[in-house]
């Protein structure tokens, strides 16, 4: 089993691909694990020639969970903050789980990759590519943001939906059952996941005794490293941005502002794309990342 550590943090990876490929760094979103990557995305970028790695955050999947208790009503008030542009505490922030993603890199002796994050993910690639602009060939944002309470809420279904918890996150059909409708509430008419890739999400976060508290404490870490308008303008990094039209959690608005922000980025708005990787979706999507990782190779 693979794993990176650094300051007693332990962050657990796999890789697909030959060794000799273009390396390429998968960066998941709010609570999910790295199961959570659709297979079919993972096998289309090997087949151009990727060598992918894909991770846990912390506090999901394999990695380490962070003792932290969060009471809901601290989400609730965080959220409040932000909006209210007040200073938001947490256990840890989007900069220390980039930290995370760079031992990853590190510890494969990667010195440059290609990032890709989606969502919180996505944020993660911008810190990334504010602060370490030297570990990167190239970065993929795709259905992010950037802190900017103005144009990053989005519809109150969606929000609520976020902030719901399974009825029981110790039983597999119970939290297989939440995340299908979580993924509806969030995703495209057309969902990117198979009820059989379902099921082995909700084995894996089972297994690993997810915690809907991490979730939380990943959710504050965001809202602590607060609006990144002024970083993302300061980006050198060539920056391809993908947003789905019909987000209903991170409006395409939001999309738009992070494109807008970094100089030279380049903006897909896909139609009918809400909150994730639709399946009719990902040869598009495979085509467009690897042609913009191809141009930025160094």
């Amino acid at each position: 089993m693979n794993y990176a550590e650094k300051r007693s943090i332990h962050i657990h990876y796999e890789i697909f691909g030959d060794e000799s490929g273009i390396p390429l760094l998968l960066v998941m979103g709010l609570g999910m694990p790295l199961k959570a990557w659709p297979k079919l995305f993972i096998q289309s970028l090997v087949r151009e020639g990727f060598r992918v790695i894909v991770f846990d955050n912390r506090d999901s999947g394999k990695s380490t969970q962070i003792s932290h208790d969060v009471r809901p009503m601290d989400v609730v008030e965080a959220i409040f903050k932000a909006l209210t542009r007040q200073k938001v505490t947490s256990a840890y922030t989007l900069e220390d789980m980039a930290d995370d993603a760079l031992s990853v890199l590190d510890s494969l002796g990667i010195a440059r990759a290609h990032v890709l994050g989606i969502s919180m993910g996505g944020m993660i690639g911008q810190v990334l590519a504010s602060r370490h602009p030297h570990r990167l060939s190239s970065l993929t944002s795709i259905m992010s943001a950037s802190g900017n309470p103005r144009t990053g809420v989005g519809k109150l279904r969606a929000l609520k939906g976020l902030l719901t918890k399974p009825e029981n996150a110790f039983d597999v059909k119970s939290l297989r059952d939440y995340l299908k409708k979580m993924f509806r509430l969030i995703g495209s008419e057309e969902m990117g996941y198979s009820d059989v890739q379902i099921q082995e999400i909700a084995q894996y976060m089972v297994d690993n005794h997810y915690q809907p508290q991490a979730t939380s404490r990943q959710l504050l870490a965001i809202l602590a490293s607060g609006d990144r308008r002024s970083q993302l303008k300061h980006i050198t990094v060539p920056t391809l941005v993908i947003h789905g039209q019909d987000d209903p959690l991170l409006p395409i608005e939001a999309g738009k502002e992070v494109a807008d922000l970094i100089p030279g980025a380049r903006l897909m708005v896909v139609p009918r794309m809400g909150h994730d990787l639709p399946t009719s979706s990902i040869e598009l999507f495979v085509k467009e990342v690897s042609s913009h990782c191809r141009n930025h190779r160094y």
